[in-house]
């Protein structure tokens, strides 16, 4: 049964194993080795779970944190699953959360990115109702990547 809460301050370390098993996974064979040892070097997750962890919801599953999500207003900032439970409908109940929360604050649509390698993403979002709204180089990680804008209609 998956338990969905606001984070807490002592799930810092295992919402950060959560980032780093995404980089590894998903990041790390796309961006070049610069990007990935300044990600290591500076603890990216420490500074985003630093800067809005308490903000982020999660997705608990027998006592263990498993994913979570974040969202500001009507953009989804991240959502993030634990490579042990991909494709076991944590992702789904986190997003679910984020759009009924959305739509609660008058939204009527929400918005998301992802980047053109990322077709798991893109499957999911697609899936979900999400369509492309725009395309632009993804700057975050100086490797020639592509990040693509993703829109939902909420009503």
């Amino acid at each position: 049964m998956t338990i969905l809460r606001p984070a807490h301050a002592t799930d810092a370390a295992r919402l950060s194993a959560i980032l780093y098993d995404t980089f590894e996974r998903t990041w790390l064979p796309q961006i070049s080795s610069a990007a990935a040892d300044a990600f290591r070097h500076e603890d990216r997750p420490a500074h985003y779970i630093s800067a809005r962890g308490l903000g982020f919801q999660v997705a608990e599953r027998e006592g263990h944190v498993v994913g979570f999500v974040d969202w500001e207003e009507d953009f989804v900032n991240a959502l993030h699953v634990h490579s042990s439970c991909l494709r076991t409908g944590v992702g789904a109940h986190l997003m679910d959360l984020a759009e009924r929360e959305i739509a609660k604050d008058d939204f009527t649509s929400v918005r998301l990115e992802t980047d053109t390698f990322n077709t798991r993403s893109q499957a999911f979002y697609a899936a979900r109702g999400y369509r492309e709204a725009d395309r632009y180089p993804d700057l975050e990680w100086n490797s020639g990547l592509t990040t693509l804008l993703l829109v939902k209609p909420l009503r």
